[in-house]
């Protein structure tokens, strides 16, 4: 994986940068001055994120990983070592699918009803490889979701989910916290 230099991510222009941050020279960007990046985290190939008015914000260690989009004009909040794996979808904003409006971007707003709302990944949560984050959600602190799932509501801190739409599975360990304290 080939990443660009710290130079080369200060032209990019994010609104904040960190220290030691990698980012794939494969990821796309779209608002990057809505984008902060915090220290040690990294971004893979063939990411997405684009932020609305709202924002991005990702934290300290956390991971990204290949394929994973993060998009909509709500606020989009990733809190220190949290990890999003490989094609997760994370969305602050969504479309009224009733059929009662237009959807999609390319139409004019007054013809849409898009909802947007943010999203909070809260610190050491992980969300499993393939899941679907929608607007609104927070998941609380300690969590991890399933491969697979879809998060259509806020879970509670400390608790491994996993399923569609995601329920809770059991107790999540929390030795991460104790681990933290040592880096």
């Amino acid at each position: 994986m080939a990443f660009y230099t710290q130079k080369e991510l200060e032209k990019i222009g994010f609104k904040s940068l960190g220290n030691n941050v990698k980012v794939s020279k494969l990821a796309s960007f779209y608002n990057p001055g809505n984008i902060e990046i915090g220290d040690n985290s990294r971004v893979d190939d063939f990411c997405v994120l684009s932020a609305g008015v709202g924002g991005l914000s990702i934290g300290r260690y956390v991971h990204i990983s290949v394929y994973a989009s993060i998009i909509g004009a709500g606020k989009v909040t990733l809190e220190d070592f949290t990890c999003i794996s490989g094609r997760c979808s994370i969305y602050s904003s969504n479309d009224d699918y009733s059929g009662a409006y237009m959807t999609n971007p390319t139409v004019p707003s007054e013809y849409t009803n898009v909802t947007h709302a943010p999203v909070t990944i809260k610190k050491h949560s992980l969300v499993g490889a393939g899941s679907i984050v929608l607007p609104g959600v927070e998941i609380g602190e300690g969590s991890a979701v399933g491969s697979l799932s879809l998060v259509n509501k806020s879970l509670e801190a400390g608790f491994i989910y996993v399923g569609n739409p995601a329920k809770k599975l059991r107790k999540r360990k929390s030795t991460c916290k104790d681990l933290e304290k040592l880096l």
